[in-house]
């Protein structure tokens, strides 16, 4: 199919380009910018005026909840979220159930994506067999099934021997090792950050050098292998600073942070609320800047969801019992907006946080709008404000940190190779 779109205004980060300009798409390509091609006619003409045309966003942590933990979340439902929320491309973790351990698991996840028809799905495959840090997979194989990095999702991996014989491994064949630097016997137990809060609510704690000790490890052994390490879902200022030294010395390692962790800390907690009980802890006020800063000074690669709905039973539960996780898919837009509106920052320069930046850890063509590009584009309003209310998000996931918090940008159209997915 044919389609034009036009009047809008187009960012795309990749060739720096911030003006108003049509897009003119064709066999699920970007065939042209600015003018038609010779002999195009479009069969479907958006009308993109007042709205801002943008690369679709790219997501670097999203748990779709299949295969296993279907009563939390479906394929079906979460990949309607995704399209919903600008997301073109996710990857979702290998913590199902049974992990993504097998190539027959991968082939099945991938296939039922595509059946859906909506946004790309890139599974991150087990770096452990059942993630219990024993066993590697077989790496090589899980990546013919479509496995684009390896990971333990959060599941510990308490043996360095072995996460170095991992690392070996995928270095070898340059496949990612995707880690969450955690270490698990300093957070036993714990559900948030060794804080005043954590204090006066009596909550057991998560100290930050759980988080930089682990890292200390993980860099260490990433420059002993040569291994591409991407640190997943960074917390913490001292957490920050080690992977600020590790880039200056030249050691290739990437990073992301979680959305919630822009814009949230220990403070958001108050009496007890549950949305709050993530993994990673929120954590303290200077260490929510420190990300902030590490986002802008480049330190800091990408802005995730870390999308992990949750049973709404599992999270009526007293703090330190309810289930950690949050829903975040439909939000990742209007909250790199609402950061990149607090900094100061312009809108192509905080796209590329969620677009161009994650493709690259992904090692994807993708993130822009080059001409013969997948036209994988997302059009929302930059001006229109709406009220985060649970029982209007598609995904079943309904637990959000932000209930009731008005934000601003609003997602129009969401095309996915060339075809309109969403409509809003």
């Amino acid at each position: 199919m044919n389609i034009q779109i036009k009047n809008g205004r187009l960012i795309d980060p990749k060739n720096n380009l911030d003006a108003k300009q049509d897009v003119f798409i064709a066999a699920g390509k970007v065939v042209a910018v600015g003018n038609a091609p010779a002999g195009f006619v479009a069969d479907k003409v958006i009308d993109a005026a007042g709205l801002v045309v943008a690369p679709g966003l790219i997501d670097l942590a999203a748990r779709l909840r299949e295969p296993g933990y279907e009563y939390m979340a479906t394929l079906e439902s979460e990949m309607q979220a995704a399209v919903a929320g600008g997301i073109t491309s996710l990857a979702c973790p290998p913590d199902t159930d049974p992990p993504l351990d097998e190539p027959g698991l991968v082939e099945m996840l991938k296939h039922r994506a595509r059946n859906l028809n909506q946004a790309h799905l890139y599974p991150v495959g087990a770096l452990t067999s059942a993630l219990k840090g024993q066993e590697l997979t077989e790496m090589a194989e899980l990546a013919d099934a479509g496995c684009v990095a390896f990971s333990q999702a959060d599941a510990p991996l308490t043996d360095t021997r072995v996460l170095l014989r991992a690392m070996q491994y995928a270095a070898t064949f340059d496949f990612s090792v995707w880690l969450r630097p955690q270490d698990s016997f300093l957070a036993k137990n714990g559900v948030a950050h060794d804080g005043e809060v954590a204090t006066r609510c009596g909550l057991p704690a998560i100290p930050v050098c759980a988080e930089t000790i682990a890292l200390a490890t993980m860099l260490a052994l990433a420059q002993e292998t040569g291994v591409k390490l991407h640190i997943c879902r960074i917390s913490s200022a001292a957490g920050v600073e080690l992977i600020r030294a590790a880039k200056q010395q030249g050691l290739a390692v990437t990073c992301d942070v979680s959305m919630n962790h822009v814009h949230l800390s220990e403070m958001d907690i108050g009496f007890f609320d549950p949305n709050c009980h993530l993994i990673p802890p929120l954590r303290s006020l200077r260490d929510r800047a420190a990300l902030r800063a590490g986002l802008l000074d480049g330190t800091i690669d990408a802005i995730c969801s870390n999308h992990a709905p949750v049973d709404e039973d599992a999270k009526q539960l007293p703090f330190a019992e309810a289930e950690a996780g949050a829903t975040g898919l439909e939000l990742l837009l209007p909250l790199v907006l609402k950061w990149a509106q607090q900094e100061k920052l312009t809108l192509s320069g905080a796209l590329a946080k969620a677009t161009l930046q994650p493709a690259q850890i992904l090692g994807l063509d993708a993130g822009h709008l080059s001409i013969g590009a997948a036209a994988d584009i997302c059009v929302f309003d930059p001006e229109m404000y709406w009220k985060v209310e649970p029982a209007a998000l598609k995904s079943q996931g309904k637990n959000t940190p932000f209930t009731g918090l008005e934000v601003q940008g609003r997602v129009r159209y969401t095309l996915v190779d060339g075809q309109v997915v969403y409509q809003g």
